[in-house]
């Protein structure tokens, strides 16, 4: 897996401080909205709205990043983030897969016997799918045969909104290995070019609670013991 930021919108936190400023400022007006947005002042504007929770100026800024190597599972996965983001993958209608990469994920590579396994049905895969174009196929038909695990590459535009959303999803140790580990990276990355709009992001836990219900891991109480410890201690009080 290869992952980059490649471009974000140039001086995110003061755009949405001005977003902020003329949301909440009288007098605020196009021409002069960041005439006096000071450091001191886009730290505390960012601050405050992630505090009341009011997240329509974050969606001003988008972030770019360029991926590669990872699975066609994966690409299931991440494009049900569609609002606030925008894809463009490499298509298998046009580009041949005649020489597909693929991946073989941790859990799989700990059974020796069936990562060969694993293996061989890869290349059986990839001689069948040579064979259909081979016999004039084309391979947007072809193509049917192609596994999950066949390798693509992406370029991904989310707005900060949404990438808050999707790392609190992904992050956690209950989303699947390879898109945790892509928005992990992701993360790192989003953090080392605008660590102030970064700081709060990763998964709910991170955040002291778990959404997960049942389903949780256990790091962080659910939010339904956090309401049953607040209802009990109203009720002590």
């Amino acid at each position: 897996m290869e992952v980059k930021l490649l471009s974000h919108t140039e001086h995110p936190e003061q755009v949405i401080a001005a977003a902020a400023k003329l949301c909440y400022s009288q007098k605020a007006d196009i021409s002069t909205l960041l005439s006096d947005l000071t450091p001191e002042k886009v730290e505390s504007f960012v601050q405050k709205l992630e505090s009341l929770g009011h997240s329509s100026p974050f969606e001003h800024c988008a972030y770019t990043f360029g991926i590669e190597g990872v699975s066609r599972a994966l690409l299931a996965q991440i494009t049900r983030h569609r609002v606030g983001a925008s894809f463009s993958v490499r298509s298998q209608r046009y580009c041949s897969e005649e020489d597909f990469q693929y991946v073989v994920p941790e859990s799989i590579k700990r059974h020796e016997k069936h990562c060969v396994r694993y293996k061989a049905l890869m290349a059986d895969i990839q001689n069948f799918y040579n064979k259909l174009v081979e016999l004039g196929v084309p391979k947007e038909d072809a193509r049917m045969v192609l596994p999950n695990a066949c390798h693509t590459r992406m370029i991904v535009t989310m707005n900060v909104r949404e990438l808050w959303h999707f790392f609190n999803l992904r992050c956690c140790t209950r989303a699947q290995s390879e898109i945790r580990e892509l928005a992990n990276t992701m993360l790192k990355l989003c953090r080392e070019a605008s660590p102030l709009l970064f700081e709060h992001a990763g998964a709910a836990c991170a955040k002291g609670y778990c959404p997960e219900g049942s389903m949780s891991c256990g790091k962080a109480p659910t939010l339904d013991a956090l309401k049953a410890a607040y209802v009990h201690e109203v009720l002590a009080s």
